[in-house]
């Protein structure tokens, strides 16, 4: 059965992105140290297997309007991932078509969101992109994992991942951890 995943790189204190990201800055200052072991040369093979794995894996994608809008810039219009993709916005817009990559533009909420994602998947993964759109899924129980790829630098500042949770405690279950010389990457399962 298909899973919302989250793959996320992030800082030991707990940043995805460094401060003022913006379209000249898509990772803030500094962030892009979070991605150095995805686009490394040589790449470790630990890291190669990781990465060959999120790709497979994905069969649609869900996103934040930010993270289009800085992504549309450093990406030329498509995401990462070659893949039907859903933006989280407020301002409705005709669907966008970049290459292998379609941008639906979603005004009525995460479920809504999620459902046309889930369709466009078929039997792969639903994958989150951005720190906002992740906190809003797992605030409405609707991450099944997490794959965290921990770096090990601090970047002090920055977009927390973790942020705007609320109260709610969120359980989670170690599934793997696969150790590299750049990068610890973590999956974790959410526990409902």
């Amino acid at each position: 059965m298909e899973q919302v995943i989250v793959h996320m790189s992030m800082s030991l204190d707990g940043f995805v992105a460094g401060p003022n990201v913006g379209l000249e800055r898509p990772m803030g200052e500094g962030g892009e140290r979070l991605h150095e072991w995805l686009f490394a040369d040589p790449r470790d093979p630990r890291d190669a297997e990781v990465a060959a794995e999120m790709l497979a894996e994905i069969g649609a994608v869900v996103l934040g309007n930010r993270t289009f809008t800085v992504g549309e810039a450093q990406w030329g219009g498509a995401t990462p991932f070659p893949v039907p993709c859903f933006v989280l916005t407020h301002v409705a817009r005709e669907e966008l078509v970049k290459g292998p990559t379609s941008f639906t533009f979603v005004t009525d909420g995460v479920e809504s969101a999620l459902g046309q994602a889930r369709a466009a998947a078929g039997d792969k993964h639903v994958a989150l992109m951005g720190a906002d759109v992740t906190q809003q899924f797992l605030r409405a129980g609707l991450l099944d994992e997490l794959q965290i790829n921990l770096v090990p630098v601090l970047l002090g500042g920055g977009t927390r991942l973790f942020e705007h949770l609320g109260a709610d405690h969120v359980e989670l279950e170690r599934t793997r951890v696969i150790e590299s010389p750049r990068v610890t990457h973590l999956r974790f399962r959410v526990l409902k």
